[in-house]
């Protein structure tokens, strides 16, 4: 199974992108994953989310199972998210995990989803977003190999 972290906007904060990294490192050593960020279409608000959900569109397929991270998705405690995304593993399908712009994603792309995945009811900056992803896959994958990194 390979997995395929796709966010819009600009390369990772250096003061975020060695925790981004070695989150990643974590996840890869059990399944392939990566980073693909998509630059921000720098519109105004509706040509914008058109525009950037049909660059992400074009980076997926038919395939794909898609995950899209969006504040009003179904929030999970970490042992849901982890049976969900074991789940999700056995599905044989590229996992593609999708933040979307700063002005969200078009209604297409919101259907194409698979599952809407709410962190929280807050809205944080894409970046934290992309260090809380990483960190949660790992964390379910933790729960899931029975490994002590996840404290109940």
């Amino acid at each position: 199974m390979k997995q395929l972290l796709l966010s819009v906007g600009k390369k990772h904060d250096p003061l975020l992108a060695g925790a981004i990294e070695d989150y990643t490192g974590r996840l890869q050593r059990v399944f392939p994953a990566e980073w693909l960020l998509l630059s921000p279409s720098g519109a105004d608000e509706p040509t914008a989310r058109r525009a950037e959900s049909a660059s992400i569109l074009a980076k997926t397929d038919g395939n794909d199972f898609i995950v899209l991270l969006d504040e009003r998705g179904r929030e999970m405690s970490s042992r849901a998210l982890a049976a969900h995304y074991q789940a999700w593993q056995q599905l044989n399908k590229r996992l593609v995990f999708i933040i979307g712009g700063s002005y969200g994603v078009s209604d297409e792309l919101r259907e194409r989803a698979d599952v809407v995945w709410s962190m929280s009811q807050e809205v944080f900056p894409h970046q934290i977003m992309r260090l809380l992803l990483v960190e949660q896959l790992y964390r379910s994958q933790a729960i899931i190999d029975g490994h002590p990194y996840h404290h109940q």
